[in-house]
């Protein structure tokens, strides 16, 4: 599932591209009944909260509201190509097209469902406007691991699996730590690591967390080679040994998801 950078680079992308113009909007696969209220209208805003994207027209306050969920992606093409496959919602001003393909939430929503949207959300470390003090107040007043913690939307929107196993590993924090044993301090820090992991993860289109001293040109070893891109520390290294102590990396399972963390850094 694309993370919070990934829907923060799109919204950034959309209005790039598309604000201001007359758009044509259609939904090829026919799953999309709003498709069809919005064609030829203005496209005037598109807006990341957490994994959640809103974009607004200008004849109407209702927002087409997006989740990609595990399966969904939004091409950006040129021109107006040939529909291909499944395309939930098609976007297109004649010189670019963007085509919603698999996503888990695809619908127009009026004013009040979208602030219901929102509201059950945690603060976003990419908003300028996100409160951390709500972060940290949810985290030391949890029995929850923290691991848990920074699953959940309504504590953290955005983050997922990668951010959750390399801001922990980071901070040498192990991930079955009940959030109430953590202190505010130690939050704050979590919080702060995120904000600076996830800007670098917008600005480049991937994700990097290993400090300068731990890329493969420093340490001088072969680059990671994985279709989720970018140098991490633990993140789906399982049983290779830790770049910074030499420890096999660990997996299990919380909160649905695969967890990898290193037993020697992030000791309990």
């Amino acid at each position: 599932m694309p993370e919070g950078h990934v829907i923060h680079r799109l919204a950034h992308d959309l209005v790039d591209l598309f604000a201001g113009h007359r758009v044509a909007s259609s939904s090829p696969q026919g799953r999309f009944a709003g498709a069809g209220l919005v064609d030829g209208d203005v496209l005037e805003s598109a807006e990341a909260w957490g994994k959640h994207l809103f974009v607004g027209f200008a004849s109407t306050e209702a927002q087409v509201h997006i989740h990609l969920g595990i399966y969904g992606t939004m091409r950006l093409l040129p021109g107006q190509p040939a529909v291909v496959g499944q395309v939930r919602w098609r976007l297109s001003d004649g010189e670019t097209t963007a085509d919603l393909r698999g996503p888990n939430t695809c619908a127009l929503l009026d004013p009040p469902e979208v602030a219901a949207v929102i509201d059950r959300l945690g603060p976003d470390p990419l908003r300028p406007e996100a409160d951390a003090q709500k972060f940290v107040d949810r985290v030391v007043s949890s029995r929850s691991t923290i691991a848990t913690l920074l699953m959940d939307q309504a504590v953290i929107a955005g983050t997922g699996n990668i951010y959750r196993a390399e801001v922990l590993f980071r901070l040498g924090i192990d991930p079955r730590t009940p959030g109430r044993s953590l202190g505010r301090e130690r939050a704050e820090q979590i919080w702060t690591d995120t904000v600076e992991l996830m800007e670098v993860g917008r600005a480049r289109g991937r994700i990097d967390t290993v400090r300068p001293e731990h890329e493969p040109e420093a340490m001088g070893r072969e680059p990671r080679q994985d279709d989720h891109g970018g140098e991490v520390y633990v993140y789906r290294r399982q049983n290779q040994p830790c770049l910074i102590c030499g420890a096999p990396i660990l997996t299990t399972t919380v909160a649905g998801r695969n967890l990898f963390w290193c037993p020697g850094c992030q000791a309990a």
